[in-house]
């Protein structure tokens, strides 16, 4: 143990600082919740890099990119927007992960560090509640792409479109169902399946959609409009940069939170670093490519705009190739969302009610709920979407900031890892009643700030940067907020505590 003094609250001294927080509370820790074991960590910086090469080739991701062209931006535009974009996310992605491979904990237990044991609770309920309606609407949009695959094969199939329940065809409700029991049969083998599943998708899906960019690209003579025909100019385009590489980041606003659930497991921060710089610049700018192939061929070929993730391949005339598109897209889109719309709320909800739920069991419950609340209707809703969603992952930019900022700033990367599995009043992070007021002091203006900046409509020529802003503020104001503390910080390993690696 390094440093005899508290850091927090009332100050231990001597052999009550070294015996505070021994005992682990059945209410903090499980062991799916528990620290991992340093030897037999098992993600390399291979493993790192898939996860990026899976999640960046997103369905969403791809509707979100060529929605840029079709919105007047032209094809170095969006290129510009994706080299600030990317080098932006390395660094932020560098520092998250590096937590999860220092303290092995994953992120409802990290956000103990700066929230306390009770306070930690919000920020992985508004982590996993934004995840768990994504990954329902992530599903949806791969069984659009299914459902079309399967009317081209099988063209008989199209009666099946012409009767609905709940706002969803009969094909609709086969192929959404299909994928939605394949997920949940992976991730209930834990964390070592969802692994070996990337490591096989990502090379899968990265030459399929080279070989699709490719095909297109000869269509069109081997030449792409550089623009919809209406380029932005000017401070305008400058503008536009700027917020579609925010909103890029924003997307991973939620990744960034929880990338220590997979960094936890990796075998040395070299790993997260080589497996984060392949995947992530390198990566997202393969990905910037193929899109301005994609879009700007389709324009050059008939004038049109790919408007959403399933026309992606309903504009492949070729059969054989359609399938193949098709299947990585819908391998790619169920790689997704394991990594980032299903593993975190499972460790929400562990962290909710650790002594009846383990990794399995919340998986199902978190699957359930994303089936219930019909996601295609949210998604064809964008009152839903722009307002909740959009309201709720505002708010995860201020506790990125705050979280960040206690454990870089303050902290400088001191953690005492068994005083997180305690109620011991005495320990680190027991705070006032388990709730750290400085981080609510911190959070609460930045929340209401990002919040109405990405909502109200006055605000919608900075609503794009509104993440950054509940960040940036989050962090100032807990850096300047005075709290009770007492240096040096405690740096305790939790190695006593630890499980074996998944």
């Amino acid at each position: 143990m390094q440093g005899a003094s508290r850091t927090e609250g009332t100050p231990l001294a001597g052999s009550e600082a070294d015996t505070a927080g021994t005992d682990t509370s059945p209410r903090l820790y499980n062991p799916d919740l528990a620290p991992t074991r340093k030897a037999g960590r098992s993600w390399s910086g291979y493993n790192v890099f898939t996860l990026w090469a899976n999640d960046v080739h997103s369905l969403g991701n791809y509707a979100f990119a060529i929605g840029l062209f079709a919105l007047g931006m032209g094809v170095w535009d969006i290129l510009a927007a994706f080299v600030l974009a990317s080098v932006f996310l390395f660094g932020l992605l560098s520092l998250s992960g590096y937590m999860g491979a220092k303290t092995g904990v994953p992120f409802p237990v990290m956000s103990r560090i700066a929230f306390g044991i009770r306070g930690a609770k919000l920020p992985a309920v508004v982590r996993g509640g934004v995840a768990i309606a994504w990954f329902g609407i992530q599903t949806y949009l791969a069984s659009s792409v299914l459902s079309a695959l399967l009317v081209a094969v099988a063209p008989g199939l199209r009666s099946w479109q012409q009767h609905s329940l709940l706002g969803l065809s009969a094909l609709g409700w086969v192929s959404f169902l299909t994928l939605w029991l394949v997920q949940v049969l992976i991730v209930s083998y834990g964390m070592d399946v969802i692994r070996k599943y990337i490591a096989v998708a990502a090379p899968a899906v990265l030459v399929t959609m080279a070989a699709l960019a490719v095909w297109m690209f000869a269509k069109a003579d081997w030449s792409l409009a550089m623009d919809a025909g209406h380029p932005f100019t000017g401070a305008e385009r400058w503008l536009h940069i700027l917020e579609a590489a925010a909103l890029w980041v924003v997307i991973y606003g939620t990744f960034v939170l929880n990338f220590c659930d997979f960094t936890r497991s990796a075998k040395s921060n070299r790993s997260i670093l080589l497996g984060n710089l392949v995947g992530i610049p390198v990566n997202m700018m393969f990905f910037a490519g193929i899109v301005v192939v994609l879009s700007g061929a389709q324009f050059r070929i008939n004038g049109r705009i790919i408007a959403g993730s399933d026309d992606i391949v309903r504009t492949i005339p070729h059969t054989f190739l359609l399938v193949l598109a098709s299947l990585a897209l819908i391998v790619l889109t169920v790689a997704v969302n394991l990594m980032a719309n299903f593993v975190a709320p499972v460790y929400a909800l562990v962290n909710l009610f650790p002594q009846r739920l383990d990794f399995r069991r919340a998986a199902l419950v978190s699957a359930v709920i994303g089936l219930v609340i019909l996601p295609w209707n949210l998604y064809d809703s964008p009152v839903v979407v722009e307002y909740f969603l959009g309201g709720l992952g505002a708010l995860l930019g201020p506790v990125f900031g705050i979280v960040m900022a206690d454990y870089w700033l303050i902290r400088r990367t001191r953690v005492h890892v068994p005083h997180l599995y305690t109620e011991d009043p005495r320990a680190s992070y027991a705070y006032r009643s388990g709730v750290n007021p400085r981080a609510v002091a911190a959070l609460v203006p930045s929340a209401a700030v990002a919040v109405v900046v990405a909502l109200v409509p006055y605000f919608s020529a900075v609503s794009g940067f509104s993440w950054f802003l509940g960040a940036v503020l989050a962090a100032v104001l807990y850096v300047a907020v005075p709290g009770r503390v007492r240096r040096p910080y405690e740096d305790v390993d939790g190695e006593e505590i630890a499980v074996p690696s998944a």
